[in-house]
């Protein structure tokens, strides 16, 4: 299911099978759903044997599903190499947003993330991002993706990237690059490629605008200040209809205040993006508060009457452990039920 055509092309071929078998394949997997080569009846039955002795289609179901009280649903998909990543399914009027993994834990460590507690166990490959996509319920009604989930996409760059292309591309599901929005630290060495090479929204994970702060809490500040991620920012031109977004978690006392709000707006001047202000969602053992409401809303209308477009998201699916920060597929394989 990772392939592309081309690569399809060179396996049939390999096969001793015709090269427009390779888009019959893709046709199957993308746009039809077939999770077995049985499915594919426009392939002869002696071909799709051959198929089946060699290779597997990379479909498989979800291990584990939970649902919280306000319709956010959390699954636990099974990697192709034995370990297990979570997706998280976001309904909302007619609206329906799927936030997928791109690796199984995270290198990044941000102290706040219960993700980055779990370390860093390895890329998620092209079907298995892909696997998210195709095998959660209601996977029809999807209108957004966003690459939020477990891992730092840009460090899985190759793979991601691959996985929108069929996303995207005319063998998949044709979908505008503006349903799809991928979020980063500042992952510098692939952020120039990503603007370049995509037209997808970018969301970057800022939380504190001083380099001193941000260090303490994402240690990816040190290798890759925020002050050059956003100077690398202003070189792009955001003036159509792609979308920049800045993530900021609040924490009581450390994030929320006035001092706070005024440097992100010194940060931000003249950058044409949004920030998006996100409750903290408490992670075993990390010594950090969630900010009040009323502080959440005077931080966005400081920012607001200073010119930087600013809103609240609200939270989903925390009672499941599905809400922004919560992820984490620790220990957990294929065998777990």
């Amino acid at each position: 299911m990772g392939k592309t055509v081309a690569e399809l092309q060179t396996i049939v071929t390999e096969l001793g099978m015709p090269r427009f078998t390779a888009r019959q394949i893709s046709q199957w997997l993308h746009q039809k759903g077939a999770t077995t080569f049985d499915e594919m009846t426009n392939i002869s039955k002696n071909h799709r044997q051959r198929l089946a002795d060699n290779y597997t289609c990379g479909r498989s179901t979800y291990i584990e599903r939970q649902e919280s009280a306000d319709g956010t649903v959390k699954y636990l998909f099974p990697t192709i190499d034995g370990k297990a990543v979570e997706t998280v399914y976001i309904p909302e009027g007619d609206r329906a947003t799927l936030c997928v993994s791109s690796q199984v834990g995270c290198k990044m460590n941000c102290m706040f993330c219960h993700t980055g507690k779990q370390g860093f166990q390895g890329n998620l490959g092209v079907a298995d991002i892909l696997n998210q996509i195709y095998s959660v319920e209601h996977a029809e009604r999807l209108t957004n993706i966003v690459f939020m989930g477990q891992g730092e996409p840009l460090d899985n760059y190759d793979a991601v990237m691959a996985a929108i292309g069929i996303i995207t591309g005319e063998e998949g599901w044709a979908w505008s690059p503006r349903r799809i929005t991928v979020s980063t630290v500042g992952l510098r060495r692939n952020l120039e490629r990503f603007l370049r090479d995509s037209e997808c929204h970018l969301a970057v994970s800022l939380h504190f605008p001083i380099h001193e702060l941000r260090g303490q809490y994402m240690p990816a500040e040190r290798q890759m200040p925020i002050a050059d991620v956003i100077e690398t920012l202003r070189r792009y031109d955001w003036s159509h209809q792609r979308r920049l977004s800045m993530e900021y978690t609040m924490f009581d006392g450390i994030n929320d205040t006035t001092l706070m709000a005024k440097e992100v707006v010194k940060l931000l001047r003249g950058l044409d993006c949004r920030v998006n202000l996100i409750r903290y969602h408490s992670v075993p053992g990390v010594p950090l508060a969630d900010t009040p409401l009323e502080r959440m809303t005077a931080f966005r209308d400081y920012l607001t009457r200073h010119g930087i477009f600013t809103t609240i998201r609200t939270s989903r699916g925390q009672d499941i452990d599905a809400a922004c920060g919560l992820l984490n597929s620790k220990s957990r394989t294929t065998t777990d039920s």
